[in-house]
């Protein structure tokens, strides 16, 4: 039962696209009652509770009619979801459905006139082959075919719909800290450094550091160091592994943060943000572990260059690059972890990884920066960075390189993954303009 359900709801979909797209059959269309149908305009497809197309504009035997239409694959769905009743359906000038198997009254008593339209056979054949493949791109087929045009502008509005959410992110924790626009970058900047697998704990970390009290001691690496790390929960013994807890007890350096940690924290009445269990380790290559990309970020402040007015006034990658680019200290350079030596090694933010917070950081507060400000130079630059950079590598973007499409860049990478996280994972076909080139195929 839940199954025909499921997909009686999904042919409906599919009979709103037809109306909404206009892939109607080519002999004319009659009410149920014999009146001839021209459709002006089908309307805004309305999404939300109540009729499911606003203002149309509707020719019926050849009076015009603007209103609201709404869309049932049987006439008796209209009872069954209690239109009847419903005043909100009152104003409805076409009932629009597959079957007509009885006639409909609106609450006021009116009997709005009802038009079948069937869904075309190519339509229905197509949007069964997308959904049933296990193919992807699903709609790889068409690909190779598409205009220029048709891609490049579906390309800008996903690009565009994901810097918006993106930059909402960036928004609600502007919220969060009363309007503070550098806490909320050092809040998108940490959960950057989290690269996926931390990203949650960084984050939750960086909504709660006490810049002010970095602040007062940035010309100190040592004790950004202490203040990042101690913050962090990653100064006690028990944050250490048990293979190394033996060695890190009479590491110097360590027992120096610890020191230098207490005596921060007692000045500043400062809590410990973090337990160690936050930080995971799990399948991290050893240039992730949290320690290293912690002390990354302690000398990015310590050096100046990460500051609100420095990042958002580059109006350049190589600006970007540059004032990203910051490196473990000393000890760190043959350590991963307390009490574990490491092989000595330079352990920088490579240009690709610099690239990656380009991307997740610095591009979305740009535009979210111009969004409350009203400034569309500042959404534009976000753009134009990404389309400065090159593209990044990965098993989504080669799937659609397969198919025939051009990758350029940046901006059109993050295209693609708003394409496939958005619409291709949720078999949302009917919202994809890809899908719509494949289903109006004959």
């Amino acid at each position: 039962m839940h199954a025909q359900n499921h997909s009686s709801l999904t042919m409906e979909q599919l009979l709103h696209y037809v109306w909404k797209h206009r892939l109607l059959p080519l002999e004319p269309l009659r009410t149920v009652d014999g009146q001839t149908v021209e459709v002006i305009d089908p309307g805004l497809h309305n999404r939300n509770a109540g009729p499911d197309f606003f203002n149309a504009k509707v020719r019926i035997g050849g009076t015009m009619w603007v209103g609201n239409v709404e869309i049932h694959l049987h006439s008796s769905d209209w009872m069954r979801h209690g239109h009847q009743a419903d005043a909100a359906y009152n104003n409805i000038i076409l009932h629009v459905v597959e079957k007509a198997d009885v006639d409909i009254a609106t609450a006021d008593g009116k009997q709005p006139p009802q038009v079948v339209v069937p869904i075309p056979d190519s339509v229905r054949q197509h949007y069964e082959e997308l959904c049933e493949t296990d193919d992807y791109p699903r709609c790889w087929k068409i690909i190779s075919s598409l205009s220029q045009l048709t891609v490049h502008s579906w390309m800008s509005a996903l690009l565009c719909e994901r810097l918006e959410e993106r930059s909402q992110r960036c928004l609600d924790w502007l919220g969060t800290v009363d309007g503070d626009w550098e806490r909320t970058l050092f809040i998108s900047l940490a959960r950057s450094f989290g690269f996926g697998l931390n990203g949650d704990a960084f984050e939750q970390w960086g909504k709660h550091f006490p810049l002010h009290a970095a602040a007062k001691h940035r010309d100190d690496p040592f004790q950004m160091e202490a203040l990042f790390l101690g913050s962090a929960g990653l100064l006690t013994l028990d944050a250490v592994p048990p293979s190394a807890r033996e060695a890190a007890a009479t590491d110097e350096y360590f027992l120096r943060l610890q020191k230098e940690w207490a005596y921060l924290q007692h000045k500043f009445q400062l809590p410990s943000l973090m337990h160690h269990t936050h930080w995971r380790y799990l399948r991290l290559r050893p240039q992730n572990f949290p320690h290293l990309r912690i002390v990354q970020l302690a000398n990015l402040y310590h050096r100046g260059t990460a500051s609100f007015a420095a990042l958002m006034g580059a109006t350049s990658i190589k600006q970007l690059q540059k004032a990203l680019a910051t490196e473990a200290t000393e000890y760190w350079q043959t350590h991963y972890l307390f009490g574990l030596p490491s092989k000595e090694s330079k352990k920088t933010l490579t240009p690709t990884t610099r690239n990656l917070i380009i991307i997740n950081t610095i591009c979305p507060m740009l535009f979210a920066r111009g969004t409350v400000l009203g400034d569309e130079s500042l959404r534009e630059r976000a753009v134009a960075l990404l389309e400065e950079l090159k593209p990044e590598q990965n098993h989504i973007i080669r799937q659609w390189q397969q198919c025939g499409l051009t990758v350029s860049n940046a901006a059109d990478c993050q295209a693609l993954i708003q394409l496939k996280r958005e619409y291709c994972d949720y078999y949302d076909c009917l919202r994809c303009r890809f899908g719509y080139e494949y289903l109006k195929q004959r």
